[in-house]
């Protein structure tokens, strides 16, 4: 008789997820099993169940900010030539984190160049292959990392997502020293302790109203935080939008210097309004980002070792999934939710 573990399953577009007896992955070459402890709400698990991304995998476990234990390791010889220099070592017991990107073909035009992130043939962690939602996964051993030490697992569950795409995000910053953040959600809250302790300033333009978000800004080192649809007091260097809207963008632009970059640090996000050249023109430049690269998470773990960067939580038990998706999409929380598993 096969195993069972709880999970938490998309059945149909739109959702909500389902508790359900599942089997208990069977390992595979190449693979790790993981018995889950944590795993983070990230907005694009809400993106996947309110069905903003297309063509998800049906039924799908969700949940792609994974932290566990390993307890099974397939056989290596399968990993091949693939990347080898970046293949990691595990052995059981380890502690584990699986990130959004589960996989790449390693041999398209992107992955040659360096670029895996773009992968044509990538798959991805709790949206084409089964995630975090239950008490195990299996993963690709490739695209797992050991969690750095000091982070207890609810803490570190959020840097596999909400820390890898914002720092990818803030990495394409460049050289800018004032830099203004929109959205001071998960990954605002990461990067915001990340420029600090690089001597950076960070902006935080927040909703109206969120005192709560405001006063986490500040406490987190941010020189000012303000209402997202209102003026910077000085001109940035470049800016992050992390909220899912579009009319942001105008706002954003409107406070950049000349030269100035703005990013689009989401997989989703509504519709661009119309804007007057004026605000992109003078060298302007708008780019949005995609997925993450295992180099990215390399440099950014050694940061978030080196930092002690603070993780503020919500921790729900795994049966409230639901909740915790509908506490995200409202607002009702500052920092990141994290299911205990």
């Amino acid at each position: 008789m096969k195993a069972l573990m709880k999970a938490m399953v998309l059945e149909s577009n739109g959702g909500p997820l389902v508790e359900a007896d599942r089997d208990v992955p069977a390992v595979q070459s190449g693979h790790i099993l993981i018995k889950i402890s944590h795993c983070g709400v990230c907005r694009t698990d809400l993106h996947i169940v309110d069905n903003e991304l297309p063509e998800p995998k049906l039924p799908l476990v969700p949940g792609h900010e994974i932290v566990g234990t390993v307890v099974e390791i397939g056989a290596q010889e399968a990993v091949g030539n693939q990347a080898k220099d970046k293949t990691q070592s595990f052995k059981v017991g380890d502690r584990v984190g699986v990130p959004w990107l589960g996989s790449t073909c390693g041999h398209c035009r992107w992955c040659i160049r360096g670029k895996e992130n773009l992968c044509d043939n990538a798959k991805f962690t709790g949206y084409t292959l089964d995630g975090g939602y239950a008490e195990y996964c299996l993963a690709d051993a490739r695209f797992c990392f050991h969690i750095p030490d000091g982070y207890d697992d609810a803490k570190a569950a959020p840097l596999l997502c909400a820390g890898l795409i914002g720092y990818r995000s803030y990495k394409m910053c460049g050289d800018a020293q004032k830099i203004g953040i929109y959205g001071f959600g998960a990954a605002a809250h990461i990067i915001a302790q990340v420029a600090a302790n690089e001597r950076r300033e960070i902006y935080a333009f927040v909703r109206p109203q969120d005192n709560d978000a405001r006063s986490l800004a500040m406490n987190l080192g941010c020189k000012w935080a303000g209402d997202s649809d209102g003026a910077s007091p000085e001109k940035l260097d470049a800016a992050i939008i992390f909220a899912p809207v579009g009319k942001l963008v105008p706002y954003a632009l409107s406070n950049l210097d000349k030269a100035g970059k703005l990013i689009l640090g989401g997989i989703h996000m509504s519709d661009l309004p119309a804007m007057p050249y004026e605000i992109l023109w003078q060298e302007r430049s708008i780019k949005s980002v995609t997925n993450l690269t295992r180099a990215d998470a390399a440099e950014f773990f050694e940061k978030a070792a080196q930092f002690n960067i603070n993780c503020s939580v919500t921790v729900y038990p795994l049966q409230r999934a639901n909740d915790a998706l509908s506490d995200l999409r409202a607002g009702k929380f500052t920092g990141a939710a994290v299911l205990r598993v």
